[in-house]
């Protein structure tokens, strides 16, 4: 039921983002063409267009559109999204898909209808466009809104599922509180059953042991039963589960994984079979494509961009940085524990851990040259690592990558350390722009590295990048 709910909301969803953009849409054209204040703006010069080019696209828009926002996350269950995070995503998804469809009526004018007399039926306003753009965002966000005004009041008439968790243990309440923190789906937690337990858990009452549960199920009229026991209690499990079987119910049983699952964990299927992936990572098939899409059309843009900065640094290095070579090449670690040269710009006297070994380095650190320390505080002796995102090595965006020596020592120490290898390693990361790089807390970075891990997206990346211009600069801990 708990998809049933989840493709019933998505189908509401879909239909009120459409018609907000078809909404849109119509009013984008009236607005351009017969709204004084827009015409005012932007003077109408050749003639007003016909409408019937601009109504044909509907149907496009209707299929464009909820694509678009599907793949930036916006119908699926996500705890916790606050609505400005929800507003930037739907921003960003009406430029996308706007793009697309600007791109389409090109296609449309260029190869379908490129005759003379029906080709400047197909031109489409440029102003259209951008007004659409700014009634889109308004449009979907106050759609949503309203929408989710409507299911608050339906749950405040007590229109709720009702549900019922077996297990007031950790991981009972683990489920109890997932659910009730998906409010969008009309859940209500109403108790749990518990042999131990008898107060109040997180708030819910105890409403009997697992023997009462038939009695249970029918005085409070639940619809599902979730069943989260320990491993432990697998007999009490299955006899539940046979005591429970002829009532009129959903039941779902929860498996005692938690401890056990290091990321996001899945369902596959073998042939029936069902198994449970406890690693279960985002950024695979179709994603990785346009994750290294990404990185080959921004990180070359980038290094064209910045070639003229890194031949400046290299005859700085040469004039300032004493003796020995201008890029330093270490071996770091990466996807799957794989190793790989990285570049950099070299900071550090020659031969700066003859006598050491490696060591990370301090705060005025004296194997620092003077146009190292200038480097090493605003993160440009980085920039040759540009190389390496366009070699396949790194990413734009992802863990930053670590020395194999520092590895074994991290790993025997900090538990999941190794999970930041799940994915490449990246120029800056979602710790990096959160402060935290450098000779800094490493477990507070495997927090933030993992987090990056579960949740990431394509527009997880371009924020993680901008904020990067914003804050990657001259931060604490960059020496």
């Amino acid at each position: 039921m708990v998809k049933d709910q989840a493709r019933l909301l998505t189908a509401a969803y879909v239909a009120v983002d459409v018609l907000a953009t078809a909404a849109a849409w119509l009013l984008a054209f009236l607005a351009r063409f017969h709204s004084p204040l827009v015409t005012g703006w932007l003077p109408v010069t050749k003639g007003l267009p016909e409408f019937e080019p601009y109504l044909v696209l509907l149907p496009v828009i209707a299929v464009l559109w909820p694509a678009v926002l599907y793949l930036h996350g916006l119908y699926r269950m996500r705890r916790g999204r606050s609505r400005i995070d929800e507003l930037f995503t739907l921003a960003w998804s009406v430029v996308v898909a706007t793009a697309i469809l600007l791109a389409f009526t090109l296609y449309l004018r260029v190869y379908w209808f490129y005759e003379p007399d029906v080709a400047p039926r197909w031109e489409f306003s440029q102003g259209v466009l951008g007004v659409f753009v700014v009634l889109d965002v308004a449009a979907l966000a106050t759609g949503r809104a309203l929408f989710r005004t409507w299911l608050e009041r339906r749950w405040a008439a007590g229109e709720n599922v009702r549900l019922l968790v077996a297990g007031a243990g950790e991981l009972g309440r683990a489920v109890a509180s997932t659910l009730a923190g998906h409010r969008e789906l009309g859940y209500r937690v109403v108790g749990f059953l518990d042999d131990q337990a008898r107060g109040p858990v997180e708030g819910l009452p105890v409403l009997g042991t697992l023997d009462d549960a038939t009695r249970v199920l029918e005085a409070e009229r639940i619809d599902q039963l979730y069943v989260a026991l320990p491993l432990e209690e697998h007999s009490r499990l299955v006899s539940l589960i046979r005591c429970v079987a002829n009532e009129c119910v959903d039941i779902r049983v929860v498996p005692d994984l938690v401890q056990y699952a290091t990321l996001k964990a899945g369902l596959e299927d073998l042939d029936g079979i069902p198994i449970i992936a406890l690693n279960e990572v985002p950024l695979r098939g179709l994603a990785s494509v346009g994750k290294r899409l990404m990185d080959l059309a921004v990180g070359g843009a980038m290094l064209a961009a910045l070639s003229p900065l890194l031949l400046l640094i290299a005859l700085m290095i040469k004039w300032k940085g004493g003796r020995g070579p201008v890029l330093l090449s270490q071996e770091r670690m990466t996807l799957d524990g794989k190793t790989f040269p990285i570049y950099k710009f070299r900071t550090m006297v020659e031969e700066a851990e003859k006598d050491t070994g490696p060591v990370f380095a301090t705060e005025d650190d004296p194997r620092r040259t003077p146009i190292g320390v200038v480097l090493r505080k605003y993160n440009l002796d980085e920039l040759p690592q540009l190389f390496n995102i366009l070699k396949g090595d790194m990413s734009l965006v992802g863990p930053r990558p670590e020395r194999p020596p520092f590895v074994e020592q991290f790993r025997e120490r900090i538990p999941q350390y190794m999970l930041r290898h799940r994915v490449k390693s990246g120029l800056t990361g979602w710790a990096q722009v959160n402060g935290w790089r450098g000779n800094s807390s490493i477990e507070k970075r495997i927090e933030y590295d993992l987090y990056y891990i579960e949740n990431w997206s394509l527009l997880l990346d371009v924020k993680i990048l901008l904020l990067t211009l914003l804050r990657g600069f001259g931060q604490k801990h960059a020496y």
